[in-house]
């Protein structure tokens, strides 16, 4: 919902219903992952997308008859070997959509919801998709120090069900994750195979992950235009003020004039798990410092770009420096994946490609290559949680 939310806004502001239809399953090779969304308001207006094309007429209809009804349905879409042609992934996968009907001034959690996303304040909207039917389709936000709506006014084990899902939303929230729990009525955690269970699917709306990218270098300004275009909040950062300015990098949100590793120091509060560093500087008398407390930090990624003679002496800096060689393992350098790039934009795809290839568990081979799957992290996802059912919130599906 973050990507339409400003639409949401201005037709929750104009007192306008609508319906908003949110992936909160995925198995195979489904084209979008948990938390994507399609919206749809009275007048048949739709923002959005749930699969990139495969199942959004089918989609769009039942926000239309959710509007209609006032009632939540989970639909589950995918595709079929006896009837391809039927509405379904051709890709292979399978998504299970929920689909939510809004009218604003009605439920105070989606109210205040849609306005905290709207705002940029960090929300968890946490949405009951399945189980009793008193409770499917109501819904908590879930902020760092308070929480608006409930799940229902009445019996303790009810109470003692949205006190669990407050605190596994607000768990995710400071993790920035999106994803199902499954809770039993009394708020015990619970395999999705046990009856008398309540499936939450939980959207964790967090600022954009942050990309540092040290050295005012020509590469940096390929690697800020390919880091916005994956959807970060990108910085430079660069000691020297003749190289540091908004004239070379325009498409970064900041450049900032400071020493690295000073400037990192200064930013402990903003970093977390989601955040990527690119030092792009080869400069030791930059990178050691820097690099000496990067790779002890809760990071996502640490890339430092240099030839194989500048890795090896950087190598021995940090050991010096006192780094363990877990810590050392850490770091990415030479930065990047090995495309023979030669241009700054070419090496900025060898950059960014690691990045996501890091973040997803990719292999980095060509997928022509194998038969495995294509989305690594949501096959880790399944196998953690003991096998394909995993990706079905109805313990009961076909």
């Amino acid at each position: 919902m973050q990507d339409i939310a400003e639409q949401l806004q201005a037709w929750h502001a104009s007192g306008r219903s609508f319906a908003v239809a949110t992936v909160v399953g995925v198995s195979g090779s489904a084209p979008r992952d948990p938390g994507a969304a399609l919206a749809v308001d009275a007048a048949g207006e739709a923002v959005g997308s749930v699969s990139g094309g495969c199942v959004e007429g089918a989609v769009y209809e039942l926000c239309q008859a959710a509007i209609e009804s006032g009632e939540p349905v989970l639909e589950r879409f995918g595709y079929s070997d006896e009837d391809a042609f039927a509405v379904g992934l051709t890709c292979g996968g399978m998504l299970d959509v929920f689909v939510q009907p809004v009218v604003p001034g009605t439920d105070p959690a989606l109210d205040a919801g849609i306005a905290y996303i709207a705002s940029g304040t960090p929300v968890a909207l946490a949405r009951v998709i399945a189980g009793p039917g008193g409770l499917v389709g109501a819904t908590v936000a879930v902020t760092a120090d308070t929480h608006h709506g409930a799940l229902s006014p009445a019996p303790t084990t009810v109470a003692n069900l949205e006190r669990a899902v407050v605190a596994e939303a607000r768990a995710m929230l400071d993790a920035g994750r999106t994803g199902r729990v499954v809770l039993g009525l009394d708020g015990r955690p619970c395999d999705e195979h046990e009856q008398g269970t309540v499936t939450v699917f939980v959207e964790s709306y967090v600022p954009a992950p942050r990309m540092l990218v040290f050295g005012a270098i020509d590469f940096a300004a390929a690697v800020v235009r390919i880091g916005k275009f994956l959807g970060y909040h990108v910085t430079v950062c660069d000691a020297r003020p003749v190289f540091a300015t908004r004239k070379r990098f325009p498409d970064a949100d900041e450049v900032v004039v400071d020493w690295p590793h000073r400037y990192l120091d200064a930013q402990l509060e903003r970093i977390d798990g989601r955040t990527v560093l690119c030092v792009l500087t080869h400069d030791a008398k930059f990178d050691i410092p820097l690099l000496e407390r990067a790779l002890r930090l809760p990071v996502g990624y640490v890339g430092a770009m240099g030839s194989r003679r500048t890795h090896r002496d950087r190598l021995e800096r940090l050991r010096e420096a006192g780094l363990t060689g877990a810590e050392i393992g850490r770091l990415r350098s030479p930065i990047g994946l090995d495309l023979g790039a030669r241009t700054p934009e070419e090496t900025a795809v060898s950059v960014a490609a690691e990045i996501v290839a890091h973040r997803r568990g990719g292999s980095c081979l060509p997928l022509s290559t194998g038969d495995g799957p294509i989305h690594h992290d949501v096959a880790r996802a399944a196998e953690a949680a003991d096998g394909p059912a995993a990706g079905d919130p109805r313990p009961h599906a076909a």
